[in-house]
């Protein structure tokens, strides 16, 4: 393990650490800004998926691709963040990266088709992809270590309330302006964030000195190929019946193949574009593992929740924001506590607690039905923002916080990576689980509408009536079946969001276990001491 001493030779400083020029509280709230920006664009459009579909003439399923494509071309850039940083300097790429998302985010207003806003969401999702692995690591860096928790914790609120407010602000926008605007707010924010990056924040001695090496672009394209074939894969095989379609097939294989070759390689090569040798390190294989579940729970229950309140509750996409904004509440609350107990309690029971508060919240909404009030849908999404906010900063912390801080750059893109990553995969299974457990439901539940069966007999004989007082006989019969039907097919697309929502609970659950095979980590002697 890297010593204090170590770290002082290496940031080219005497005596002491280097600590930035002005307050490090002054540094991590231009570091944030960016960050939250940046999150917020990964949920904010969830609760507009049925609008952008209906004004650009696609299905709600084609639309999630402005979700999964932002998300995969976001964690395609992680790994390259460190080379890209040195090679430029780390303030000067940020702002550079501040600039492209700021400007993809008005393409993304601007365009006109289905096509042109997903090509707009690679590019925002690409600019978008370094902003957080940097600002982690400028905060951990500008802070000193007994400080780090509290750091930390700052960091955190931004990272999950972001996506946790991202719904309801992309619900209010919706309904009071229009979609598009979900992207051009952040032309103010972007410009903001670029005179405060270039105020306060300044690369560190070893950051100035350090040479960018050669980069990988080998391993950066086979990496490219994977993860760009995996998505393709899981956006479009509901369509083609998966294994069935040849082209499936061989995008699985190119995914597979390209996958190993590119491990082989970045164990083997001397400047990897992602240095996996860092997962020897048990705490943060471990950490990656769980923070990769943790993308899946979260994404997946953020894209689901506002689908189920507008589809079958009528309910608008401000309206089914507000539903999701408690869990803000839970997650603020939370964070700062969380944040003070940091070094005081094991990390471990902390994590463990936070996902089996997930897990509980999951399985609540996997008691969901047709009639339930909206406390139903609040009081789990609270429970959920408290679960959020103890995993996230202790997993943080305790996955990176024994790595030197050389390796804190590689480290945290791999981290940021691996949640993308599993966000991004989560959203496409849950989506393509949607589609397909509504059709076994249907399936299953058609038997009773048959024409023997005495229920449907009655229903369908008081639903006549009804329609007669408007309709001939004829057209009532047919408007009674027609209600019946697309009230079977409500009921079945229920079931299929709570087969979604209890297997996602699942998860979670398995992952109270995994917390328990992390290291206990003791708190580091303040570097004074050294």
């Amino acid at each position: 393990m890297t010593s204090n001493a170590d770290m002082t030779l290496v940031a080219g400083t005497t005596g002491r650490e280097w600590r930035p020029s002005v307050n490090p509280w002054l540094v991590a709230a231009a570091v944030m800004i960016p960050t939250f920006m940046e999150i917020l664009d990964t949920t904010i459009v969830s609760v507009a998926l049925p609008h952008i579909a209906g004004s650009l003439s696609a299905t709600t399923d084609e639309a999630t691709w402005t979700l999964t494509s932002y998300l995969v071309a976001n964690a395609i850039i992680l790994p390259a963040t460190g080379w890209l940083a040195r090679y430029f300097g780390r303030t000067r790429f940020l702002t550079y990266c501040i600039v492209i998302f700021t400007v993809s985010s008005f393409l993304c207003g601007m365009a006109e088709s289905l096509g042109l806003l997903i090509f707009a969401r690679v590019i925002q999702g690409a600019g978008g992809g370094a902003l957080q692995p940097i600002s982690q690591a400028i905060l951990l860096e500008s802070f000193p270590q007994e400080k780090r928790g509290m750091a930390m914790a700052a960091f955190g609120i931004g990272v999950v309330v972001a996506p946790i407010i991202g719904p309801t602000l992309g619900g209010w926008l919706t309904d009071q302006y229009s979609w598009r605007w979900a992207f051009y707010m952040n032309l103010p924010v972007g410009i903001l964030a670029v005179f405060m990056t270039r105020a306060f924040v300044e690369d560190p001695p070893y950051i100035k000195a350090a040479k960018p090496g050669r980069i990988d672009t080998i391993g950066f394209g086979l990496m490219a190929i994977a993860l760009a074939s995996l998505q393709i894969v899981l956006d479009k095989g509901q369509q083609d019946d998966w294994f069935s379609a040849s082209w499936v097939c061989w995008f699985v294989a190119i995914s597979i193949v390209t996958m190993i070759i590119f491990v082989i390689r970045e164990l083997r090569t001397e400047e990897p574009i992602v240095n996996l040798r860092v997962l020897k390190d048990r705490n943060f294989a471990v950490g990656v593992v769980l923070i990769t579940f943790l993308g899946v729970c979260l994404y997946s229950a953020i894209t689901l929740i506002p689908i189920y309140l507008q589809s079958l509750m009528g309910y608008t996409a401000m309206l089914s924001g507000l539903t999701l904004s408690p869990r803000g509440i839970g997650a603020i609350m939370t964070m700062p506590v969380v944040g003070y107990l940091m070094g005081k309690v094991d990390f471990r029971k902390v994590i463990g607690t936070g996902f089996l508060l997930v897990a509980i919240s999951l399985w609540n909404f996997g008691g969901i039905n047709l009639e339930i009030a909206m406390w139903n849908i609040i009081w789990p999404n609270v429970l959920m923002g408290v679960g959020l906010s103890m995993i996230f900063v202790p997993l943080s912390a305790v996955a990176m916080g024994m790595l030197p801080r050389e390796e804190m750059g590689n480290a945290s893109g791999i981290f940021n990576l691996m949640r993308n990553i599993g966000g991004s995969a989560g959203i496409s299974v849950v989506t393509t689980l949607l589609a397909r457990r509504a059709q076994i439901h249907q399936s299953e539940m058609v038997s009773h509408l048959a024409p023997g069966s005495l229920s449907y007999q009655i229903h369908s004989q008081q639903l006549q009536e009804g329609f007669r007082r408007y309709f001939s006989s004829p057209d009532a019969l047919q408007k009674a079946n027609g209600a019946l039907y697309n009230e079977l097919i409500r009921q079945s697309t229920l079931l299929a969001f709570i087969d979604n929502f209890r297997l996602l609970a699942l998860i979670s659950l398995l992952c109270v276990a995994g917390a328990i095979l992390l290291k206990r980590v003791k708190a580091k002697v303040p570097a004074s001491v050294h």
